[in-house]
């Protein structure tokens, strides 16, 4: 498989291992804080780093993680350690793997993340793009990521303008985003090997920078489709918020950070495999559906369902 700036978009690398039926697949992300915390801005960085390699139906980070870092100069060590840390307790402890090395730096701004990598079989792979006519799209995680940590800041910084929320709503709001940010995507693999045939899932990518509506329509690369969105399962206040602090939520634009696996399913298995989803404690909503219209276009229903999330 090509991946690169002239080859396909995928959400990891995909390097095959001369003589065997194996791939290297490896991801790189870095990003600047989003929380306070250094633990769970540890946390929320390695989720994020390792999904993308999940997102390409690889079961384990093998390879570990290799950390970068970059720092100000007058950083509390305090601050470094933590954030460490909860990169390091991320991969023990959910998703059983290990910092194996990683680099830092000098630099105006924090910078966190890294690279990692793991190994697959050939046919395991799910591409990002393979849609096809008819498909349904599901989705694990609720989107409005930016709005609510938006309101993060501003309940730090510039309480009064939320005065039109209720603050201890915003909180729950807000723990359930870190909950999102910090929840691994590797059960929803896990659960899809655990299917002797999983070929009726036709593509497969996490949500992330580009919001829903970008990540379907890398989706729709070499194909002649389009994608109908007529369900938005979102965290409670991200609409509100959004509209008001000039996110692109109603266009499902705005940007997300390791959000939820996206899967474009043969609708004859979609039932056995959302059952089989939910069976092992992972929420799952079908948003929508691939259909023959203008090629590449994302379109939201004029009749879209919200279903706003208090909790996850």
């Amino acid at each position: 498989m090509k991946t690169g700036l002239t080859d396909d978009i995928e959400d990891a690398s995909v390097v095959p291992i001369t003589g065997t039926n194996l791939s290297l697949v490896k991801n790189l992300d870095i990003f600047t804080p989003i929380v306070d915390d250094p633990e769970i801005q540890g946390e929320i960085a390695a989720c994020n780093v390792t999904n993308d390699v999940f997102a390409m139906n690889v079961p384990e980070i093998n390879g570990g993680m290799l950390v970068f870092l970059g720092i100000k100069n007058n950083m509390p060590l305090s601050i470094i350690e933590g954030i460490l840390r909860g990169i390091k307790n991320f991969l023990e402890r959910k998703i059983n793997s290990k910092i194996v090395g990683g680099h830092t730096i000098f630099c105006g701004w924090p910078l966190i993340g890294g690279e990692a990598s793991g190994f697959a079989k050939n046919d395991w792979i799910i591409k990002k793009s393979g849609v096809k006519n008819g498909d349904k799209l599901i989705l694990t995680k609720p989107i409005g990521l930016q709005g609510v940590m938006a309101s993060y800041r501003l309940l730090k910084e510039m309480p009064e303008v939320l005065n039109n929320y209720s603050k201890s709503e915003l909180n729950k709001s807000i723990n359930t985003a870190i909950k999102i940010m910090t929840t691994s995507n590797q059960n929803i693999v896990k659960t899809i090997h655990s299917i002797k045939d999983f070929s009726f899932i036709h593509a497969m990518s996490d949500v992330t920078g580009f919001g829903l509506a970008g990540h379907i329509e890398e989706m729709l690369q070499n194909s002649k489709l389009s994608a109908l969105i007529n369900k938005i399962p979102s965290i409670k206040f991200s609409k509100e918020l959004s509209a008001e602090l000039g996110y692109a939520f109603d266009e499902c634009k705005s940007h997300e950070i390791a959000g939820g696996m996206l899967m474009a399913v043969d609708p004859k298995y979609l039932n056995d495999f959302t059952n089989n989803l939910s069976s092992n404690k992972i929420p799952n909503w079908t948003i929508g559906e691939i259909e023959k219209r203008d090629p590449k276009l994302v379109r939201i229903s004029e009749n879209v369902k919200h279903i706003e999330i208090n909790d996850f």
